[in-house]
């Protein structure tokens, strides 16, 4: 536990000043309720950013939050109940040959024991492990008021656990910090922990290691790098990518598959809000695209399918036609509605400027461009439109010339 604890009346007092401007309590007050003001401010901005991020720490009083820095890295607990499923999946195969066993993991990048706690209930007994003593106090009372009492607690480095346990388990998990003194890194080698050359002493033992790494990791080169990769998981919530993961065994295999997860926050722990889409590099590599003008639809896949790398995949998987190598929108004259992402019916090829007034009666449109020599604002400047209404003007490049065309979203 920290030097100070949350009595009663301080922690009502935290309850009833939620919504308050911390700053102004600290300007106000040196002590709360025989705490350090800073201190109760960094209660309140924690508690504040829990509420839709974490909303089972939240929902309990006892949670003490750490510097403000821990929750913004820290995963949310719909990525983090992710995990526990990966998780569960491994075990639940590992159930089939052992029956009766403890199911044993490690947590060696514990931070602010989210992912800690959630993926700790897949299994029986789990290990955090971190470094900065005084935050490993606070995890383990969180851990504890939560009802979590089969995780066990450690400060040290990864590095150090794995040298002093002498423990088999059936999985780990590592987040490297992607800070390197005051840079953002997302090479796994720039990471610290190092994974890359830590993932040998990680496997010797565990059977299986998940890797959560930057939104901004090359694939390929991670694949490269950690040799033993089974799958990817390019992670996305509300279709805004957060995470990729990466599952690590010691065979390894010879071809991982690569799956795109779109969770929805508005459906919380309902498999219908789940979105996905699985390749294999082999399977891109081999898929040929086919070329084409604009038809009639445009179709827009979601963002995690792109940065899962789907390029030719999701037209051969869907058939349509691709507008150019670098251009990442397809086309067709047969609308698709089950293709996952946006879809728009182009109304007007190549429209005449002098007609703008008419295709876009309210002087506006939603623009956006893809491969396309003009930015979105410096096209509606050069044609004096606003920004908004029903109406899409796209700007992209085909295969011999560049398109500007309006639109209206189909889905």
């Amino acid at each position: 536990m920290p030097l100070w604890t949350i009595n009663k009346d301080l922690q009502a007092f935290i309850l009833a000043n939620e919504k308050a401007d911390e700053r102004n309590l600290v300007l106000k007050h040196a002590v709360l309720h025989g705490v350090p003001s800073s201190i109760v401010a960094n209660q309140i901005s924690g508690r504040r950013k829990a509420r839709a991020k974490i909303p089972t720490f939240y929902q309990n009083a006892d949670i003490l939050y750490p510097p403000s820095i821990h929750v913004e890295q820290c995963s949310s607990e719909l990525t983090a109940k992710f995990k526990a499923k990966i998780i569960s999946g491994i075990l639940a195969k590992a159930s089939i040959n052992i029956s009766g066993e403890l199911k044993k993991g490690v947590d060696l990048t514990g931070g602010f024991g989210v992912d800690t706690f959630f993926i700790s209930q897949a299994c029986d007994q789990l290990d955090y492990v971190e470094p900065n003593k005084g935050l490993m106090e606070m995890v383990r009372h969180n851990h504890d008021v939560l009802g979590a009492t089969h995780i066990r607690h450690h400060a040290m480095n990864a590095e150090t656990f794995l040298s002093a346990s002498d423990q088999k388990f059936d999985f780990a998990f590592i987040d490297p910090s992607r800070r390197n003194n005051t840079q953002k890194v997302f090479r796994l080698t720039e990471c610290q922990p190092d994974v890359v050359r830590l993932l040998p002493s990680i496997l010797e033992k565990a059977d299986w290691v998940l890797v959560k790494a930057s939104p901004l990791l090359d694939l390929h080169q991670g694949v490269i790098e950690l040799k033993k990769v089974e799958k990817i998981f390019v992670v996305a919530v509300d279709h805004e990518c957060r995470e990729v993961l990466l599952l690590c065994s010691r065979e390894g295999v010879a071809e991982p598959t690569v799956m795109g997860i779109n969770l929805s926050s508005r459906i919380p722990g309902n498999q219908a809000g789940v979105e996905k889409f699985s390749y294999t590099f082999e399977e891109e590599n081999n898929a040929r695209s086919v070329f084409s003008d604009p038809l009639t639809y445009l179709y827009e896949p979601h963002s995690w399918i792109l940065k899962a790398g789907a390029f030719k995949v999701i037209g051969r998987r869907y058939g349509l036609s691709k507008l150019q190598v670098n251009t990442h929108l397809y086309t067709s004259d047969q609308l698709d509605e089950t293709f996952p992402g946006r879809i728009f019916k182009i109304e007007d090829l190549k429209p005449d400027p002098s007609r703008f007034k008419t295709i876009f009666p309210e002087g506006k449109a939603n623009v956006f461009v893809r491969n396309y020599p003009l930015r979105p604002e410096q096209l509606k400047k050069k044609l004096k439109i606003g920004d908004g209404g029903e109406k899409y003007l796209i700007g992209f490049s085909g295969a011999k010339e560049k398109f500007l065309v309006a639109a209206t979203r189909v889905r």
